[in-house]
Formats: C-alpha cells, structure tokens, sequence
C-alpha cells in the first residue's frame, strides 16, 4: 500500500509565501505522476499542479502559473509545492495525489486519474 501525508499548510498573508510538503511512504516504487488539488469551501476539487516521474516534466494550473511551483525529490520519496505571491483566493484544503506508475504517465488534470490522495492540508491567506 502507499500512504501519503502532506505537511506545511497554515496562515500566511497575501503576498508572502509557503511550502507544502507531501512524503510518500509503503510501496513508493510503484508511484508514478504525483499531483496537487485544492478544494476550497463549497468549490470542487480543482488541479493545481503534477510532476513527472522523473520530475523532468511538471504542469501548473493557469490560475497559479508564475505563482506557484513543483518539484520532487526521489530519493526521499518527497514533492514539494510552493506557494508564492499568495492571494485570499487560495486559501483552501491542498491534496498531494498520486498516480500508480505506468508506461504513459499523462500529467493529467483530472482528479479521477490518480490513485492516491493524502489527508490534506489547509491554506489560509489573510488580506
């Protein structure tokens, strides 16, 4: 089985800055493409951001874009997203998510697409 646990959420003001932090553990040679979701209250859950499995190639969501960024650290079964330029309107609950890995790893958008998925974090952004 594969757990994934994200950390680094909390209060931060517009403008600044945090990172989340999300650690895989259990069977983590069998993760492939892993993914960043937000869900604000009453909102559905929405893509932020994937990597590759190699962290060669990642995909950010236009709403972030230039704001945020992802990165992975195989070898400590880690990826990492940071939040910069923090606007109110990002304030909600991050997930880490996690695809099986596959020959075709698409980056895909789509929450349905990954396997795993974290407990959550919260983000509040104060104006």
């Amino acid at each position: 089985q594969v757990q994934l646990v994200e950390s680094g959420g909390g209060l931060a003001q517009a403008g600044g800055s945090l990172s989340l932090s999300c650690v895989v553990s259990g069977r983590t040679f069998s993760i492939g493409v892993m993914g960043w979701f937000r869900q604000a209250p009453g909102k559905e859950r929405a893509f932020v951001a994937a990597i590759s499995t190699s962290g060669i190639s990642t995909h950010v969501a236009d709403a972030v874009k230039g704001r945020f960024t992802i990165s992975r650290d195989n070898a400590k079964n880690t990826v990492t997203l940071h939040l910069n330029s923090l606007k109110p309107e990002d304030a909600a609950v991050y997930y880490c998510a996690a695809q099986k890995l596959s020959i075709s790893s698409p980056l895909s958008t789509r929450a349905g697409a990954y396997d795993y998925w974290g407990q959550g974090t919260q983000v509040t952004v104060s104006s």
